[in-house]
């Protein structure tokens, strides 16, 4: 049985990453093991920033990236408060989806990141 047990992001410059982590997303800082790992908390599947110099561009390459989604409840919101954070849209306005609607954004390094909210939840 495969179950994920941790989900990691590379990044080339942890301080930032974890800046980026923390005071736009909400997310709280665990631990940090050394000058190159940290943790977030995340309930029961921890979300780990490794600061890798061997990352790489990908924008002008076909490639296939996994994506983080996230959880909202009032998406619009959500919007307007990272649009004050100045984050990178991808897709900036809600956008209907299966479960409901979505919005899409990268994080300093050009991770894609998706926040989701839930209809009839």
């Amino acid at each position: 049985m495969n179950n994920v047990c941790v989900i990691s992001i590379y990044v080339p410059d942890l301080k930032e990453a974890i800046d980026f982590y923390t005071s736009t997303l909400g997310f709280e800082l665990n631990k940090q093991y050394g000058a190159n790992i940290a943790s977030l908390v995340n309930g029961d599947l921890p979300i780990i920033l490794e600061e890798n110099t061997n990352t790489i561009s990908i924008q002008d390459q076909k490639a296939s990236r996994v994506v983080l989604g996230l959880r909202t409840d009032n998406i619009y919101e959500t919007v307007k408060f990272l649009k004050d954070k100045d984050v990178n849209f991808i897709i900036e306005e809600p956008t209907d989806c299966p479960p409901g609607k979505f919005i899409s954004f990268s994080d300093p390094f050009g991770n894609i990141l998706e926040y989701l909210q839930f209809e009839n939840v």
